[in-house]
């Protein structure tokens, strides 16, 4: 043992704190542990006379051993198309973990694995890194007929894509995810999460394909990413809050949402939430709060959406607190309590008439609402852009294009 190591634990001694000598990153690579690559099914090679296991099951191995190393584990995917079956990645890890997709990874298609609420999954882990520039490849199209959860309260939800539970100060960036069966990216009870550099993908008429849908978390950044999808392109429901959603195009889909919320009984606040520097293109919605009538009582607050284009949005700028998709909601107002909103600087075309929609509850009106320098002209052959409150209380302020209804 050198001196200075013996320095350095004489010193861990004398202040009591733990030193930890890093180690060097380590590679799992996946095929080292029989993962097959060609895209024909969920198997993995394995030696004569022993039982065939499963991709996913390889996929597993090469996890549980990177996360009992203590240094930087590193499960690495190479080239190729991989079949993967439903799987759950778990910590506590030793050490911090990256999951490195250079390939294509397939879901199932079998009508069996529809049940299940989540393809690909990490629970509990910290410092994890997802990378690698590879895709999720969801195969919706199989599924997505077998969705009715639009008229059906009590469906059965089809698998997200990617979904991540009880993580925290992790990353995923450089991953594309394409025709998810649900969500591609469900974020759940989560802390300290940054997305960037991610591109999402499906048909406009692929139902209840969130591109990102974010609950019950805090502290989560979505940066300079391209979801084209058909539902919302980010959606932020109960419990979240100090969101980021920053340099992000949206389109085809149903815009950027905050909501649906009152749906459930005791949902929990959501506030601080900033959405920037954002392009639509030819979404049913730009930015969006949307609340449940009836509903329990919750509240939306500290919300600010600034520095954004709509090129041919449809409701570019709306609050809808008379939610209710399937239209047989009960004639009632919603309990959900909206204040401190800010739309600053959003310009572009409106494909709607009525291109600013603020239409709160009577039960709960809207506070604090301020419009700034808001330019939005209609597309359409005749007329000009409106604007429509009902409930709102708040200010208007520099260009109003169309004129301020606050």
């Amino acid at each position: 043992m050198t001196t200075a190591t013996l320095l350095l634990l004489l010193l861990c001694y004398i202040v009591n704190v733990s030193c930890v000598v890093a180690l060097p990153p380590k590679v799992f690579n996946v095929m080292a542990y029989g993962a097959v690559n060609d895209g024909t099914k969920d198997n993995v090679k394995v030696k004569k006379k022993k039982k065939k296991k499963n991709i996913h099951m390889a996929f597993s191995a090469a996890w549980k051993d990177a996360c009992e190393y203590e240094g930087r584990g590193r499960v690495v995917i190479p080239r190729g198309v991989y079949a993967l079956g439903s799987v759950i990645f778990t910590g506590y890890c030793r050490g911090t973990m990256s999951f490195i997709i250079h390939g294509s990874l397939r879901a199932p298609t079998d009508r069996q694995s529809f049940s299940l609420d989540t393809w690909i999954g990490f629970r509990y882990v910290e410092y994890l890194t997802i990378k690698g520039g590879g895709y999720l490849d969801g195969q919706g199209h199989v599924a997505w007929h077998y969705n009715d959860c639009s008229t059906n309260f009590k469906c059965s939800k089809l698998p997200a894509s990617l979904r991540l539970d009880f993580v925290r100060n992790s990353w995923i960036h450089h991953i594309r995810s394409i025709n998810s069966k649900n969500t591609h990216l469900n974020i759940f009870a989560c802390h300290n999460i940054t997305i960037s550099n991610v591109r999402i993908n499906a048909p406009a008429d692929s139902p209840n394909t969130d591109g990102i849908h974010i609950g019950s978390s805090a502290n989560i950044r979505i940066l300079n990413s391209t979801i084209r999808t058909g539902d919302d392109c980010v959606s932020m429901v109960s419990g979240s809050r100090g969101i980021e959603v920053a340099n992000v195009r949206c389109g085809p889909g149903h815009g950027i949402s905050i909501g649906s919320l009152g749906r459930s009984h005791a949902e929990e606040p959501v506030t601080d939430i900033t959405v920037r520097n954002t392009t639509f293109v030819a979404t049913d919605n730009g930015v969006r709060i949307k609340t449940w009538a009836p509903s329990d009582a919750t509240s939306a607050s500290n919300i600010t959406f600034q520095d954004i284009n709509m090129i041919a949005v449809a409701n570019p700028i709306l609050i809808d607190q008379v939610y209710c998709p399937s239209g047989n909601c009960l004639e009632a107002q919603s309990n959900v309590e909206i204040r401190d909103v800010v739309f600053k600087n959003i310009r572009g075309t409106s494909s709607s008439e009525v291109a600013v929609k603020l239409q709160c509850s009577r039960a709960r009106p809207c506070r604090n609402v301020k419009l700034v320098d808001i330019n939005l002209a209609y597309r359409g052959l005749r007329g000009k852009s409106r604007a429509v409150c009902v409930n709102a209380l708040g200010s208007s302020s520099g260009t109003q294009i169309p004129s301020g209804c606050l």
